[in-house]
């Protein structure tokens, strides 16, 4: 039995974590299309690079699938105030005999409002007291100083760098890897 079959709803103060369902793809396809959610999540590797519309079939197919699976979480961050979705947070790659996992979480359009800190502490909540899980891990692209505060107000701590991991506007920019243990959990 995989760790990631039960998908809770998880409440915060200023947003919910809903488990992604089929229908949540024609909100999430605008969102995915965001220049800045695109470059600070290395998705693409050019500021000249134009970002192409994503086929809504492909994005049903895709998170329909993920929706089902046992091999990662996908929430939903809704933000409560008027049920809009602003972005996502994963937890997958699991590694049983190791009892970790990886990270990630984009937010589009709503940025310096806390929604972040928040998704990040609840999704961190449901790793370590629901699911029992020992480490989390993210990388975090070096020109993305905003993410990481978010990371480690959170409680993540830096381990280490990886050098010229990305190739952006033909410079080369390092990935720093974060995680965070159980024990060290920021409530």
């Amino acid at each position: 039995m995989s760790i990631f079959k039960y998908k809770p709803e998880l409440t915060g103060e200023k947003i919910k974590l809903h488990p992604v369902q089929v229908e949540d793809v024609e909100f999430l396809q605008q969102l995915l299309l965001d220049r800045e959610v695109n470059i600070l999540t290395g998705s693409i590797h050019s500021s000249d690079e134009e970002i192409k519309s994503l086929e809504m079939d492909r994005l049903k197919e895709l998170y329909g699938n993920w929706a089902l699976s046992n091999e990662r979480t996908v929430f939903m961050i809704i933000r409560k105030s008027d049920g809009v979705i602003i972005g996502e947070s994963v937890l997958n790659d699991y590694d049983a005999k190791n009892n970790s996992c990886n990270f990630r979480i984009w937010i589009a359009g709503a940025t310096g409002k806390g929604f972040g800190t928040e998704a990040v502490r609840l999704t961190m909540a449901y790793a370590f007291e629901d699911i029992k899980l020992h480490r989390v891990e993210l990388e975090v692209y070096d020109f993305n100083p905003r993410a990481r505060h978010v990371y480690e107000k959170a409680g993540f701590k830096h381990e280490g760098t990886k050098r010229e991991a990305l190739k952006f506007d033909e410079e080369w920019v390092d990935a720093h890897t974060m995680s965070m243990l159980d024990w060290e959990r920021h409530i």
